[in-house]
């Protein structure tokens, strides 16, 4: 299985376009969005391209292979709009690894949970992009698309060779292999 991970698109039609052309071009099986889909949030700038219902228009032709999270900025007229389902959490398998995908705000690598040693959790929320160990998890914050603080616009790849963390001009950021 292999999931194309991306987190905190804030609503710009830019973003979530070329979200849909790489995972188009890496042939994953799964689009993860990590929530912060649409709202561009209180204490965020506008995102280049702000226009929430082309984002609609951009995922719901996808809705078939994605998996949402429910980001904080996201609401239930999130939902109205949008052809697939928002979810608190996820637990998907990849190989012999279990990976847990949250938006961040709550679980993070401050807060692993009742995660187990040698799960991976997936996350955005900070907007920078990192994988560490924390209390036997690897914790992969994705960073984000549309409004990354680090200036580097991420999304992740994941199968059950390992995780890796690109730029959205090619450029390997960080990379972890499964054992």
């Amino acid at each position: 299985m292999k999931y194309f991970v991306a987190s905190d698109v804030h609503g710009s039609a830019f973003w979530a376009k070329r979200i849909a052309q790489e995972f188009a071009q890496s042939n994953a099986d799964w689009l993860v969005l990590l929530g912060d889909v649409y709202n561009h949030g209180p204490r965020n700038p506008f995102p280049q391209d702000y226009n929430p219902m082309e984002v609609a228009n951009v995922f719901n032709a996808l809705a078939h292979k994605i998996v949402a999270i429910c980001g904080n900025c996201d609401s239930q007229v999130d939902q109205m709009i949008s052809n697939f389902t928002f979810v608190q959490n996820n637990f998907a398998p990849c190989g012999n690894k279990r990976l847990f995908f949250t938006h961040g705000h709550v679980f993070n690598k401050d807060n692993t949970g009742t995660l187990c040693q040698g799960d991976v959790m997936f996350y955005g929320h900070f907007h920078v992009n990192e994988i560490v160990e924390a209390n036997g998890v690897t914790c992969v914050n994705v960073g984000s698309c549309a409004l990354p603080k680090d200036g580097l616009h991420t999304y992740c790849i994941v199968d059950e060779k390992g995780i890796s963390i690109f730029t959205f001009d090619g450029k390997l950021i960080a990379t972890k292999p499964f054992n």
